[in-house]
C-alpha cells in the first residue's frame, strides 16, 4: 500500500459523477488468493442510516457477482486515465477466463483488513457490505428503462457498502 494515505471519506473532494461515469472503476471482491475484479461506471456514493456509503451494481452473470455474494467486504478503484485500456480489458473479459491483473499488469494488493486492489489505483475505497438487493422490473415507475436497459430481465444486484477505509494518493 506505498504511496497511499489514509483519509476520511469526507475529505473526498472527486467529483462523484465524474469518478463514475467519466473515470469508471473497478469492482473487486474475495482475498488475494481468490478474488475478481470488473469494471464499471454506474454506482452511488453518500450517506445512509448516518453512514459514508458507496452502492456498487452487479449483474448476475458477471464472475465477479460470485465473489461479492461470498464475501462480507468488497473495494471501488479509481484510476488515471493511463488505465483506460486496463480498465477496458477488465470490463470486456471474463475472470473465469483470464487473469485480469496478469494481462493488464495491475498489481493487486491487500488492505489491512484483506481486501483486494489496485496498487495503481489513485483512489480507493474499502467498503463493508451492509445490504444487497435486485432491482425488479415491476418496480421500475418508468418501464422503458427495464426494456431498454434489461431486454433480458438480467437486473442487476446492488451491494451498499459502508465505506470504512479511503486510500488516496
Amino acid at each position: 500500500m506505498r504511496d497511499f494515505i489514509s483519509i476520511k471519506p469526507e475529505a473526498l473532494t472527486d467529483n462523484v459523477f465524474k469518478l463514475l461515469d467519466k473515470d469508471w472503476m473497478l469492482i473487486t471482491a474475495g482475498t488475494m488468493d481468490h478474488y475478481n475484479t470488473m469494471t464499471a461506471s454506474w454506482g452511488h456514493m453518500g450517506i445512509m442510516w448516518n453512514l459514508p456509503v458507496a452502492i456498487a451494481w452487479i449483474r448476475p452473470q458477471r464472475y465477479t457477482f460470485e465473489f461479492a455474494e461470498k464475501y462480507s467486504h468488497f473495494t471501488l478503484s479509481f484510476f488515471t486515465e493511463e488505465y483506460r485500456n486496463a480498465l477496458q480489458f477488465c470490463g470486456s473479459r471474463s475472470g473465469r477466463d483470464h487473469d485480469k491483473a496478469a494481462e493488464t499488469r495491475l498489481t493487486p494488493v491487500a488492505t489491512d483488513g484483506g481486501s483486494v486492489f489496485f496498487q495503481e489505483a489513485r483512489l480507493v475505497m474499502e467498503c463493508r457490505k451492509l445490504y444487497s438487493d435486485d432491482l425488479k422490473a415491476e418496480n421500475f415507475v418508468v418501464p422503458e428503462i427495464a426494456r431498454k436497459h434489461y431486454p433480458k430481465n438480467d437486473f442487476h444486484r446492488f451491494y451498499m457498502g459502508e465505506i470504512i477505509n479511503v486510500l488516496s494518493r
